[in-house]
Order: C-alpha cells, then structure tokens, then sequence
C-alpha cells in the first residue's frame, strides 16, 4: 500500500464506524430483551447489561473489507476467503457459547477449526522460519492462535477495554500500509476493524449500554491475529509482538497464576491485571485510558521498529515496551492512594 491509496483505507475506517453504529443502535432493543448479561461476583458492571454488540462489529468489518475487495479493481486486495468464513463461523461459536454454554473442549476445537482454515490454507511460501519443517510452524501458529483468539477474550472484561486495545493496534497497521510495509488486504480488514470499533465505542463508554459478547471478541481476536501474522511473515517479528504486549502480557501471566494456584484456567474471575486497577481505586475510564496510553506508545515504537531494520534496535524497543508494560501492570496490582 502507498500514499495514493491511503483514502482507501479512510473510507474503510468512515464505512465501517457508520455501518457499526447503526446496527448496533438497530440491535439494541432486541438484546436488551434477548441478552442480557447479569452481574456476578466476577463481573465488573452493576446492572444487567445486554451483550452481543460484536454482531454488529464483526457485521461492519466483514462488509466493507468484502465491498472494498470486491469493488476496488485497481488494488490488488486479495483478501482471503478463509478469512471471511472462518470469521463469521468463530462468530456463530461464541454467539451459541453466550447463549447455551459450550464445554471446554469441544469450544476450543471449533475455535481451532476456525484458526485452523486460515493458517492450513494459506501458501506455503509464508515462512516465519523457514529452516523448520512447515507442518511444525503451522502448528505452532495454530496453537498461538488459539491462545491470541481466546486471551482477546478473556481481556474483554471492561467498558472500552477492547477499544483501547483495538484502535491503536488497527491504527498503527494503517500506518505501516501506508508506508508499504504492510499487505494491501491486511490494511483494509485493520482499517474495516478499527472503523467497526470507533462505531462501537459510543455504546460501550463507561458505563456501557452495551457489551461485545463472545459473538465480538473471539472473530475480533482472529482477524487481528491474522493481521499480526501478516507482519510475522514479513519478518517483522518485533512489530507483531509490540503491537497487542499489553493483551499478551496480562492475559499469560494471569494465566500462569491460576495454573500455579491449581484454579481452573477457563472459569470467569477478576484476576487479570486491568480488573485488580478498579478493585485497588483505579476509576474504569483511569484503567482503560492507561492502557490506551500504553497501547499508543508500543505502536510508535512498532512502526519505528519496521523502519530501523535492526536487530539490535528491535531488541531495545522490546525492552522499552516490556518495562512500560511491566510497570502498568505493577501500578495496577497496587493500591492506588486516595
């Protein structure tokens, strides 16, 4: 992607914002009499809330990354169809899950189908290493997949926390389309995305009107996942994991502490890092623009990472990045004075 073709990308963003806000004011009434979200001991809201708004999310992106792919003759998009169908599928998964609970196993095998359809149909010349056989990388991918689908649901557990989070990573892929050092089709699916999130986010301010739902959070997980890869397979290894650090870092050290305490990983609880900032006097807009704040600063220091090309510099982001994550992190397993 160029310059030139940076107002594909805006209209991507405007298209999706519009058409994601739309349904979502069309859909609310419906779920707040068929979707209701209870609170419980884990939950972070008060009142009953609706859920399922990643209908209306997921709807947007899909729609008009497909119109763009399928109308914009003078770019070469190429989006996969993979992409599409494993979205909308991962989407029916998690819309069943919230309705009527799915067991563990058999969730995490349909949700492996899904990341499964987009690494196992993609072309073999996308190598991240390329000295490892090809059935072992993949199935490493696969597994990092599954992991990335579900860590973005278990961190979607706050108003505007998967904004926070979404924005700035989509944002900084635009940029990097921009300059050329991200795919054509990527960009618009992040811009779609991000525009799709920015539509979203009015309903979902503190104190939210409405929530993602599994419906949102697994399909969003995937496709930036696939998007992520895209900077992997173009070696742009430090990019791909500055961008979500914050999400990676949380979700894998909270699960790391359960497993260690013997609790069972994939119950609801309030022990990632972001709920212990509001038990310890952190306000739910304080916690969310922190991370925003931090989200922002590790895409600088991604983009500037993909201009660099050195390893060393890479590896001083890196550290930059994991001591400004670290101590989010820290601040908000602390007692914040009053």
């Amino acid at each position: 992607m160029t310059i030139s073709e940076l107002p594909l990308s805006i209209f991507a963003v405007v298209a999706a914002a519009l058409l994601s806000a739309g349904i979502t004011w069309a859909i609310l009434p419906w779920l707040l009499q068929h979707a209701l979200a209870r609170p419980n001991a884990r939950s972070s809201h008060r009142v009953p809330t609706p859920q399922g708004a990643g209908i209306a999310v997921i709807a947007a992106t899909l729609s008009v990354a497909g119109t763009i792919a399928a109308y914009a003759a003078t770019v070469n998009l190429n989006i996969p169809v993979a992409i599409f169908a494993a979205s909308l599928f991962i989407a029916i998964v998690g819309f069943v899950d919230g309705v009527k609970s799915i067991p563990v196993l058999p969730r995490l095998m349909l949700q492996a189908v899904a990341v499964g359809a987009i690494l196992f149909t993609a072309s073999s010349d996308l190598r991240i290493v390329p000295a490892y056989p090809l059935w072992i990388e993949r199935g490493l991918l696969l597994l990092a997949g599954l992991w990335f689908v579900n860590l973005v649901n278990f961190m979607d557990g706050l108003d505007w926390m998967t904004v926070a989070e979404v924005v700035p990573i989509t944002g900084a892929m635009i940029v990097l389309g921009s300059f050329g050092e991200f795919p054509v089709s990527a960009t618009i699916v992040a811009a779609a995305l991000c525009g799709a999130m920015v539509g979203f986010a009015p309903f979902n301010q503190p104190v939210a009107k409405v929530f993602l739902g599994d419906v949102g959070s697994l399909p969003i997980g995937l496709l930036l996942g696939w998007c992520l890869l895209q900077l992997a397979w173009r070696q742009q290894l430090a990019a791909a994991l500055l961008l979500p650090l914050y999400y990676l870092a949380d979700a894998t050290v909270t699960l790391l502490r359960r497993l260690v305490r013997g609790e069972p990983f994939w119950a609801a609880h309030r022990s990632h890092f972001y709920q212990r900032a509001t038990d310890n006097g952190f306000t739910v807009l304080r916690a969310v623009s922190e991370v925003f704040a931090l989200n922002v600063g590790l895409a600088v220091l991604a983009i500037a990472s993909t201009e660099t090309q050195s390893a060393a510099i890479d590896v001083v982001f890196m550290i930059i990045g994991g001591f400004a994550v670290a101590s989010t992190m820290y601040r908000f397993s602390r007692r914040r004075p009053s």
